[in-house]
């Protein structure tokens, strides 16, 4: 299947900005869904995927044009999720967030807030799972090579988290077909 970013992407690798622009308006509401859901907040979220896009401009030239743009960006943005936790933990403890702008779409379209405290609390690899699967609508293959794991252990995360999840919000969690 060719890469429907291709174009975009071979002529940002050639310094057209507007190439560029093109593909973060193309990706940046599904960056922004999986960060926000992997690191519960809105702010952080927009940091994240900032930083993401950032290291995508900088590493275009690294791209391998055999993969998916789209799968390289969520690499990319899982791997700034992750540092964003990381710098979250090292950072004093601030006062409780003010509460979020209820014009945010985040907000408005997105799960409910007890889902998100639910999810939170779920270990990271079964949250990633779980968001990248049932949120975003990845396959199985797609998270497994987003992840560096084996489908067979992308399924058993989201099993596990899926199961964790209704442990959370008191309901029980019904095994899903494959995609």
């Amino acid at each position: 299947m060719e890469d429907p970013d291709g174009p975009l992407v071979a002529r940002a690798q050639k310094g057209d900005r507007w190439a560029f622009e093109q593909l973060v308006d193309r990706h940046q509401h599904r960056l922004f869904t999986l960060a926000a859901r992997l690191l519960g907040s809105p702010d952080d979220a927009a940091d994240a995927v900032q930083e993401a896009f950032i290291r995508a401009w900088l590493g275009l030239s690294s791209f391998r044009r055999g993969a998916r743009f789209s799968t390289w960006l969520h690499r990319i943005c899982l791997n700034a999720v992750h540092d964003q936790r990381a710098k979250r933990r090292t950072s004093p403890l601030e006062e409780a967030p003010e509460p979020a702008d209820p014009r945010d779409e985040f907000l408005a379209s997105e799960l409910s807030g007890a889902l998100q405290e639910a999810l939170d609390s779920l270990d990271e690899e079964y949250r990633a799972a779980v968001v990248l699967y049932d949120v975003l609508g990845c396959s199985y293959a797609e998270i497994a090579e987003l992840t560096g794991v084996a489908e067979g252990t992308v399924k058993s995360r989201i099993f596990r988290g899926r199961q964790r999840l209704g442990e959370l919000l008191g309901t029980s969690v019904q095994p899903q077909e494959s995609n």
